[in-house]
């Protein structure tokens, strides 16, 4: 078994979506691993991970449009708000998302489908530095 880790670095812009396949890819094309599994982790708590679509962008509209109706700014109720108005809300939207992956590897490449990416998901609307931890486990 071989295994093999990195951290990788992602500056967002603010609220969005961020492909991070390329990363992902060449970080399992590196580990020399032909069959395994990768996860990616992300160290933080207002932001979070998806695989989702990547051939049509209004597929990222659509998901920035939801979570922002599923969990506007300005809840009235709220407690946590020394961060910011978007801060609360983006802790709630990664709560309902995921801050860990696992995707299989194969034959030395992550296994997405045909229109699949990984996505860092940032719910900050002012630009941050996100790490993500790549870890893969498996055969060479």
């Amino acid at each position: 078994m071989h295994q093999a880790i990195e951290t990788t670095t992602i500056e967002t812009r603010g609220q969005g979506l961020y492909e991070i396949s390329r990363a992902a890819r060449d970080f399992v094309s590196g580990a020399g691993i032909t069959t395994g599994l990768l996860t990616a982790y992300v160290r933080h708590t207002s932001c979070s991970l998806l695989i989702q679509e990547n051939a049509d962008s209004d597929v990222q509209t659509d998901l920035k449009g939801f979570f922002a109706r599923l969990v506007p700014e300005g809840m009235d109720w709220l407690v946590h708000t020394t961060e910011g108005p978007d801060d609360m809300p983006a802790h709630i939207k990664a709560a309902l998302t995921q801050t860990s992956i696992g995707i299989p590897v194969t034959e030395g490449e992550p296994a997405f489908g045909t229109w699949q990416g990984l996505y860092l998901f940032e719910h900050r609307r002012r630009p941050h530095r996100r790490e993500i931890v790549l870890h893969i486990i498996g055969e060479a």
